[in-house]
């Protein structure tokens, strides 16, 4: 678990690539009920003018702030957790192979401090093939 003092605004947490599949999404569906077809069903999908199937909102959400609690050692220490959907994550059909359908990849920084709280405000980059698709992505931890 990091110690509060030991930290500097700026200071890179960590920062990880998530590969995304359609089994990913189908098996995220499942647990969170979300079975639009958008996350799932090619055709449909372009024809709402979509690029293709794309990733859940939450479920882009949730992977990246895996990052923090992972860094912070436990997901109870994260006492908010906000961003803004900026682009869709489309995910290619790759079943049958290695490749994942989509890469998430995510970066975490100290973006600011509160010594009252001991609290400690991470910032995360989230992008998928080179755009950014999560904004003001911001997680706040409070450490011990």
């Amino acid at each position: 678990m990091p110690v509060f003092e030991q930290l500097e605004k700026g200071t890179e947490i960590g920062r990880r690539d998530i590969a995304v599949t359609r089994t990913d999404l189908v098996k995220y569906a499942g647990a969170s009920g979300d079975f639009n077809p958008i996350h799932w069903n090619n055709d449909f999908a372009t024809s709402v003018e979509l690029p293709g199937v794309i990733a859940h909102g939450m479920f882009t959400m949730g992977a990246a702030v895996q990052l923090v609690t992972d860094w912070a050692g436990d997901p109870g220490a994260v006492v908010d957790y906000q961003t803004r959907f900026t682009k869709p994550v489309p995910v290619a059909d790759t079943t049958g192979t290695d490749e994942p359908g989509a890469v998430l990849e995510v970066v975490g920084t100290v973006g600011a401090l509160d010594a009252e709280a001991r609290t400690a405000r991470i910032d995360l980059t989230v992008t998928a093939g080179g755009q950014r698709v999560l904004t003001k992505a911001q997680a706040v931890v409070r450490l011990a």
